[in-house]
């Protein structure tokens, strides 16, 4: 699990894959760290908001989102409003957190850098 989350690749995930551990949830976080944790409606999610100077920008960071979704074949919610994008990642297959999630929070912090 050491190794860095932004150079893995999703795996296909099934109904019966393992939700990730609090064990391993605690030593994931590490590696995106601007990532809050949560549940909503009992289901646990990575979520964090970013903040652009003007919705130009935020929409374009919204479209390599997406990118990314598609070639992840791991897809988030998105909130795009004006000067925010708001990226919530969390597995539906299994109504919470698997590795996936991290490695695509991973990859999202690595689109600003682009």
């Amino acid at each position: 699990m050491t190794e860095q989350l932004q150079t893995q690749v999703c795996e296909a995930c099934r109904a019966d894959a393992p939700k990730v551990s609090d064990a391993e949830l605690a030593e994931l976080i590490k590696q995106i760290p601007d990532w809050v944790p949560m549940a909503r409606d009992g289901v646990m999610m990575l979520e964090r908001e970013f903040k652009f100077k003007n919705f130009k920008l935020a929409l374009e960071f919204t479209n390599k989102v997406a990118e990314l979704a598609e070639a992840e074949f791991h897809h988030p919610s998105i909130l795009t409003e004006w000067g925010k994008v708001t990226i919530t990642w969390w597995t539906h297959a299994i109504n919470g957190l698997h590795k996936n999630d991290f490695i695509c929070a991973a990859k999202t912090d690595a689109l600003l850098d682009n």
